[in-house]
């Protein structure tokens, strides 16, 4: 069978420098910078924080962090809005479960459903990853400009809502 044609540009230096690309990095490295704030921050539970500054919490867990209503959610909610599989998002739940960052209990709309809840010690984690979160987002304005990071946040919050 004939393998068909493909052009394919000499020049490929926009793969990595594309804007997807480039995003993609930003995250990373914001995601690795609040790991990093919590895994040194006194508020946050000794167990949490040094499984934070052994990288074994990682921007995969921060899904939940960033995604679990403080009211709980479903599993198939958490995933959706992190954009992944429910049996991935479940497996990390069940991490952090093991953690002591959230529980599950029954839904109180769906007898057969269960809902992902913050303990007690996941609020902590919640309230040091607000602080990380607000604390990376004032370096990115030092070391960018406050007018430059407010017109990037802007242009993401724009993009984002389409």
């Amino acid at each position: 069978m004939p393998v068909p044609s493909v052009s394919v540009a000499a020049d490929d230096r926009w793969r990595a420098t594309h804007l997807g690309r480039v995003m993609g990095q930003a995250l990373r490295r914001f995601d690795e910078r609040v790991l990093f704030l919590m895994a040194h921050d006194a508020h946050v539970p000794l167990a949490l924080s040094n499984l934070a500054a052994r990288a074994q919490i990682g921007a995969a867990h921060i899904h939940i962090t960033r995604h679990l209503s403080l009211k709980g959610s479903r599993l198939t909610e958490l995933a959706a809005a992190a954009g992944m599989s429910k049996q991935a998002m479940g497996d990390l739940v069940t991490q952090c479960e093991a953690w002591g960052l959230v529980r599950r209990e029954p839904d109180p709309l769906d007898a057969r459903a269960r809902r992902i809840v913050f303990t007690d010690t996941g609020l902590l984690w919640l309230e040091a990853f607000r602080l990380a979160v607000a604390r990376a987002e004032t370096e990115f304005r030092a070391q960018i400009g406050t007018e430059v990071a407010t017109v990037v946040a802007l242009g993401l919050e724009a993009y984002a809502s389409r």
